[in-house]
């Protein structure tokens, strides 16, 4: 397989970066900033909950097409409300909703990548906007070559257009580029257009309690235990 291959598009929230502590490590400094006593874990999940159903919104016509940052500003906005946070400018709550974009990597991304990159063209392939992914990028320090987007699609991962718009901008065959994933959902959707599969293991992304996607549910082209060991079966070191 990894002959064949000649791009790896990456999911980028919880695969390439840890989403759940570094917006944890904001909200507990905002609270200590402001004196508010709330459950920020609680928060968090109901913030980050909102993700799924608004982009089902969007992929089955409910909604037009909306950004991930639009989704979670609305929904931040009703969140503050509800736990009675006030007092905050709307450059404060924007600067809030843009966390998203404030995320360390995991430990082995970026050695990872920086061997992967000898290789093979290094791109994301996320639900998330084309500017939060720079910004993401630009923050963790992530060598990407290029960047798609759901955007580009107009839709959201697992719709089919997401990864035929990537095969499309890269201007490869689907047996020649690799989707890198912790989330055995997306690796399905790839697999059913013909592309290579890597499953990496992110087992404390949703938290210590995580119950899904701590294993490979399929026979995935590679399983990796991290970004490192997915680069040596990749033939990159």
């Amino acid at each position: 397989m990894a002959s064949e291959i000649r791009a790896l598009v990456f999911d980028v929230w919880g695969t390439v970066v840890d989403w759940r502590s570094s917006v944890l490590d904001e909200l507990f400094a905002l609270g200590r900033q402001r004196g508010l006593t709330i459950d920020w874990e609680a928060f968090l999940a109901e913030w980050q909950g909102t993700y799924n159903p608004g982009k089902e919104k969007v992929n089955n016509g409910e909604l037009p097409w909306t950004t991930v940052e639009a989704i979670y500003r609305q929904a931040l906005d009703r969140l503050l409300v509800r736990y009675k946070i006030t007092g905050l400018a709307d450059s404060e709550i924007e600067h809030l909703n843009r966390v998203w974009t404030r995320m360390r990597p995991w430990p082995d991304s970026v050695a990872g990548f920086t061997l992967l990159k000898r290789r093979y063209v290094l791109s994301t392939l996320s639900n998330g906007s084309f500017a939060w992914l720079i910004a993401i990028a630009r923050f963790a320090g992530l060598p990407f070559d290029c960047i798609i987007s759901a955007e580009n699609a107009r839709c959201y991962k697992p719709r089919s257009e997401v990864y035929l718009t990537a095969l499309s901008l890269l201007a490869r065959k689907p047996e020649e580029v690799m989707l890198v994933a912790a989330h055995n959902y997306d690796l399905r959707a790839a697999r059913a257009l013909g592309m290579g599969t890597a499953f990496v293991a992110r087992p404390t992304e949703f938290g210590p309690h995580q119950t899904k996607d701590l294993k490979p549910e399929q026979d995935w082209d590679v399983v990796a235990a991290d970004m490192i060991d997915l680069a040596r079966k990749m033939g990159a070191v």
